[in-house]
């Protein structure tokens, strides 16, 4: 496997012989500090040019950079085309092991969007076109004091589709179970343990990507408890781990709610969480959701 040395020596070296390309930066987690370094860390590099038409009619250009596995050209999907006059991506796994999400951003493009993340750091300017920028830092990732209303949604977006989970459940359809879990309530528990996290760190850390990180801030006891909501396609098992979600959330949106003055809405939990329990007690058969 090449080494780091040897990857940014290639992307440099590569920059500096094409008159194309006037400067390289890089962002993504190799800039940043706080995250470990591991063997599969993404090299995240932008080379800026004066226009990616010649790059993207060159399909073998890229080879100079290794024995490429497999790749994505993200910005070719139908469904998203993205702006490919001003960005353009290759997204490269090589055989050694080596990662590089490259991506070619025009002048314009680069100025307008390089101060947007503090990620990123200047690698090359052979032109003098980028602006000075301050040390990387995740400042940007840290966890942000939610507003009421943001609580207040999150909260309703967690109880109200407890619902959809509820006749999902009766009705057996576990894979649509699994998303509306995974995908709509989790994710409104995420936030809550990570305003938890934010309220306990003075909002000064990142929890990462699909918080990722979480383990690192929350009591052994609280993040099993966590990992105990996660269920495999059998129903008995679905309602016990959403039961244990809904105690979780409870629980945590309670403390958040307390740390920040902001009220809790109490009738709407319980309702919610009463009705997951009626209909978790309702016959296959039932004609009624609530007999009259």
């Amino acid at each position: 496997m090449r080494s780091e040395t040897q990857i940014y020596d290639l992307i440099l070296n590569i920059a500096k012989q094409d008159e194309r390309i006037y400067a390289v930066y890089m962002n993504g987690s190799r800039t940043n500090k706080k995250v470990p370094k591991d063997i599969f860390q993404d090299f995240d590099i932008v080379y800026v040019v004066e226009e990616t038409g010649s790059f993207r009619k060159d399909k073998n250009w890229i080879k100079k950079f290794g024995t490429i596995l497999y790749m994505q050209y993200p910005d070719e999907s139908p469904d998203d085309p993205g702006d490919k006059e001003n960005c353009y991506g290759w997204l490269m796994q090589f055989d050694d092991g080596n990662r590089i999400d490259l991506h070619v951003e025009t002048v314009t493009y680069a100025l307008a969007h390089i101060t947007e993340d503090k990620l990123c750091k200047i690698l090359l300017d052979k032109k003098n076109i980028l602006p000075v920028l301050p040390e990387a830092a995740d400042e940007d990732y840290h966890v942000k004091k939610p507003s009421k209303e943001q609580f207040l949604a999150a909260c309703n977006e967690f109880w109200w589709c407890s619902n959809n989970i509820a006749k999902g459940l009766w009705r057996r359809e576990l894979l649509y179970v699994q998303d509306m879990t995974n995908f709509v309530v989790r994710k409104q528990l995420e936030k809550m343990l990570s305003w938890k996290i934010g309220i306990d760190t003075d909002f000064g850390v990142s929890v990462g990507k699909s918080a990722k990180y979480m383990v690192k801030w929350l009591e052994k006891a609280e993040w099993e408890e966590y990992l105990s909501t996660f269920f495999r396609c059998d129903t008995e098992e679905a309602w016990e781990a959403v039961m244990r979600m809904c105690t979780l959330f409870e629980r945590t949106a309670r403390f958040v709610g307390e740390k920040l003055s902001y009220e809790y809405n109490e009738a709407e939990g319980e309702n919610a969480r009463a009705f997951l329990e009626h209909v978790r007690t309702l016959p296959a058969d039932a004609q009624e959701i609530f007999p009259c």
